[in-house]
């Protein structure tokens, strides 16, 4: 018969099981009845040739079950089984809560952590053939992913063999001017062919045409989906019309589709053409561009890489004065895009996979307690004529009904959490992540739960079964049970425990360094007080406000602001402390050996009254006046880490400084030295920092800070209407306080959300661990209540009961401790970067961690030996 017939003769059988059953009896009936005549006619009497027949036939059930198995039945048994599991799940609520408890709750965190890996690290870029893609930058100093200058790109373009395109982009703020007033907008300046390099089109309109990014072009400009719906309704008679941006009219001439998004930007309303006009795009020495290019057929990024460097090499030859020290980097792009999320993202899925692992052992413990508890069923079901396969099935049906609970549970733990998760990032550091937009269970994320779950099934399966098929059944049958506890059950949970102490201990001293790193950051000194301290950023209109405008327009906000009640100063400077290394200048001295080296320093334009709103000091010579005009000779103030860096053991005050070439106009006298104020993020290095009168060095954009004698909050509101009564047209934007703005900076978010998460998986790896050694050690205890009950009888004392069991668990705990400090130090040498101003190895914290889960396991312990210390010996022998 083919298999084709077997599978439908099994079918039928399967439908007509009553009439199976019957024709089955009738001819094992027949078989008896045939040996039973059989052994009438060798010479023996009707009783004995029925009972001989009896035992040659063998166990009729067995029979009748293997006969079943046989012809398609399986089916049936399975659901029998399933049955029965459910039952027995039933019959025992607290193990079966407990296990599907620890696996949801295992299950739930790292699928959850999983969907932000995948969206950020698996996902592919919404692109068309997303791994040709590369992002472009420059290197300096020895600092990967630096910005293009414009020249640069420029020759880049012209020279490269490996792009087939390659153009870059640069963020910009826009005032959008319409009936509503004007309203502050994100946007992106890029090079003409910028989309095309992308892979994409716009859902309206049209592209870039080449040559629209020349100086000198019509202004033009691509509208996003959402600034399309958001500013114009959705209309799709915008093509055409004219828009007003920072004062000048632009063309909008498409619409990019609803799906895409340019995550190295985050939220983008407005995409226009680059045009190089002044300032850093017509300076070789300024950089500021973000290069994207797509690679050319059979071109690996390290070939692009090694073709980049060698024509910036080229570049540094033809121009010493702006190039030296300039290399080339080039990487995939999504490697661009995730930039210092990918070790957080890592960490913390390795976190909760040590956590599903500690919850996966300890049901695992229960189970293996549970199936020591049935052998004497067991004994029974196989004496009744069940085989070891059908015994070790129903085990692997019970894991399978617990996995399922628990997985589905999971799953919906695990997406409230992303829910969660999500809801907790700032607002502003979640528009510059658009892929995590539609974070969910994509198909990546359920294969990634069911994989676990499988796993999980395979785990809770194969240790029952495996410790099943050593058990002797009639052994297990005579003792009832009820002897001394199997020295292997105990040898292998006494492992499983060890294990999860383990793994506790490192995720308590990865909370550990985590949580100190994130103390001594934001307990970093910045270098002035940032309570009572409110900021907002100010957008000049470009068409609107020359040179002289804009110092006239600053004079006028900080005035406007000073005279609000509850404000005690206002600053103005051209960049928020706390917020970047970047903004830089080259700069050179006046007398000083100079070798065409690049001392970049941070350059930053501040008002008079701004490192007095600050509270910052002055350590020598004096702060800025109203008497440095831009017509009165140039000056410069610089920190302390300029002075110990480029003037060692001297006095700095009087000195000047120049650019590379010491031209005339670029000369300016050093007339102060300020204390180090924090001008980059809370986790790098100070910097050397000039800072220019903004007087002699305006711009349209920049950052008011206020001081204020109340709650910096409170004020903000009032500032931002002082600001629109100087004119209506200036755009006001990032209204917060200075404590806000370090608290929520991207630094200090991640550092504190990784502390916290990996301290609650460690929390629950703890309480997981110490619940794992408590039922070890209570099962043990229950297990030898015999002996020590005979122990008890002979004389031992109670303190000798509890020296026992509390000998044990302590080298449990010591074992577990001493394994999981060990892996603890690799772990924390992996981690290395995440930690701030703390080592791998700290031993405060591997001592301490190791203290609490000492003690949390010996309060574990204590009952336990409580409990075997109150043995009344003449009961226990009774019992046994």
């Amino acid at each position: 018969m083919n298999w084709a017939g077997r599978t439908l003769r099994k079918f039928q059988i399967l439908f007509r099981r009553e009439q199976f059953n019957i024709e089955l009896d009738e001819e094992m009936a027949f078989h008896r009845d045939e040996a039973m005549r059989q052994f009438e006619a060798d010479g023996m009497t009707p009783d004995a040739a029925r009972s001989a027949a009896a035992r040659q036939f063998g166990n009729t059930t067995r029979l009748k079950e293997r006969s079943h198995e046989m012809v398609g039945f399986r089916f049936e048994s399975v659901v029998q089984d399933l049955r029965f599991a459910v039952r027995q799940l039933r019959k025992n609520p607290g193990f079966t809560l407990t296990a599907i408890l620890m696996l949801a709750l295992g299950m739930g965190a790292s699928v959850a952590i999983f969907a932000f890996v995948d969206a950020a690290l698996i996902k592919p870029l919404p692109f068309p053939n997303p791994s040709r893609l590369a992002g472009v930058h420059e290197t300096s100093g020895g600092r990967l992913g630096m910005p293009l200058s414009y020249d640069d790109y420029r020759d880049w373009k012209r020279m490269n063999t490996v792009f087939q395109s390659l153009d870059v982009w640069v963020p910009n703020g826009y005032l959008l001017k319409n009936s509503a007033g004007v309203q502050p907008t994100p946007g992106i300046r890029v090079s003409a062919g910028m989309f095309r390099t992308l892979g994409v089109q716009p859902m309206l309109g049209r592209d870039f045409h080449d040559g629209e990014d020349a100086p000198g072009a019509p202004l033009t400009v691509i509208l996003s989906y959402g600034g399309w719906q958001k500013w114009f309704g959705g209309k799709r008679d915008v093509i055409g019309q004219t828009v007003s941006l920072s004062g000048l009219s632009y063309t909008v001439i498409g619409v990019m589709p609803r799906e895409f998004q340019f995550a190295p930007r985050g939220r983008a309303d407005f995409w226009t053409a680059l045009q190089p006009l002044q300032g850093c795009d017509v300076r070789r020495s300024c950089h500021g561009l973000n290069g994207v290019g797509r690679l050319k057929d059979g071109v690996s990024v390290q070939a692009a890489d090694a073709n980049m460097k060698s024509i910036a090499l080229g570049l540094e030859r033809l121009y010493p004065g702006s190039n030296r020290g300039q290399g080339a980097s080039i990487q995939v792009l999504s490697e661009s895009v995730v930039g210092d999320i990918r070790p957080i993202l890592l960490v913390l899925l390795g976190g909760a996979a040590l956590l599903l692992l500690i919850a996966c052992v300890n049901v695992s413990s229960l189970l293996l307690a549970r199936s020591e508890n049935r052998r004497r069923e067991m004994a029974v079901r196989g004496a009744l004529g069940a085989s070891k396969a059908r015994l070790i099935r129903q085990f692997v049906t019970e894991s399978l009904a617990l996995v399922v609970l628990g997985s589905v549970l999971g799953v919906l733990a695990a997406y409230g959490g992303m829910r969660l998760l999500l809801t907790l990032v700032p607002a502003d550091m979640l528009e510059g992540m658009p892929y995590l937009e539609g974070l969910g269970m994509n198909a990546r994320v359920p294969a990634f739960a069911v994989a676990v779950a499988l796993l999980a099934a395979v785990v809770f399966s194969v240790m029952p079964a495996l410790r099943f098929s050593q058990l002797a059944l009639r052994e297990d049958l005579s003792e009832g049970g009820r002897g001394s506890a199997s020295v292997t059950w105990r040898r292998f949970g006494s492992n499983l425990v060890v294990l999860e102490l383990a793994i506790a201990m490192v995720l308590l001293v990865g909370a550990g360094l985590l949580g100190k790193s994130f103390y001594r950051l934001v307990h970093v000194d910045i270098g002035f007080q940032p309570d009572h301290l409110a900021m907002l950023s100010v957008a000049l209109p470009d068409a609107s406000y020359s040179k002289d405008g804009q110092v006239a327009a600053a004079k006028e906000i900080v005035r406007h602001i000073e005279q609000l009640p509850g404000v005690t100063s206002a600053g103005i400077s051209s960049m928020a402390p706390v917020t970047c290394n970047c903004n830089t200048d080259w700069i050179r001295f006046v007398g000083k050996p100079y070798n065409g080296e690049h001392n970049e320093v941070n350059e930053r334009d501040v008002s008079p009254a701004y490192f007095a709103t600050l509270q910052a000091k002055l350590l020598r010579g004096r702060f800025f006046t109203d008497g440095d005009e831009p017509k009165k000779p140039s000056v410069i103030l610089i920190n302390q880490a300029l002075a110990k860096k480029y003037f060692p053991g001297e006095d700095p005050i009087g000195r000047k400084v120049g650019d590379g070439g010491l031209t005339p106009n670029s000369l300016r006298e050093i007339v102060g030295v300020v204390d180090d104020v924090r001008e980059g993020s809370l986790d790098t290095d100070l910097w050397p920092v000039e800072y220019f009168p903004f007087s002699q060095n305006s711009d349209t954009y920049f950052t008011v800070v206020v001081r204020t004698d109340q709650a910096a909050q409170s004020v903000l509101p009032s500032v931002v209407a002082a600001i629109h009564k100087v004119d209506p047209g200036i755009g006001t934007m990032d209204e917060m306080t200075m404590i806000g703005h370090i608290n929520d900076s991207q630094t200090a978010y991640l550092h504190r959300s990784s502390a916290w998460l990996v301290g609650g998986f460690a929390a629950l790896a703890l309480l997981l661990g110490v619940v794992g050694l408590y039922g070890v050690i209570a099962y043990s205890v229950s297990q030898r209540t015999r002996e020590i009950g005979v122990r008890m009888a002979l004389g031992a004392q109670r303190s000798t009961v509890y020296r026992l069991i509390l000998t044990e668990a302590a080298w449990l705990t010591v074992i577990g401790i001493v394994a999981g400090g060990c892996c603890s130090i690799v772990a924390g040498i992996l981690m290395q970067k995440l930690l701030f101003q703390v080592r791998s190895w700290d031993v405060p914290t591997l001592f301490a961690v190791g203290a609490v889960l000492a003690t949390a396991a010996a309060m574990a312990s204590y009952l336990p030996a409580r409990r075997a210390a109150s043995v009344n010996p003449v009961e226990a022998l009774r019992a046994e």
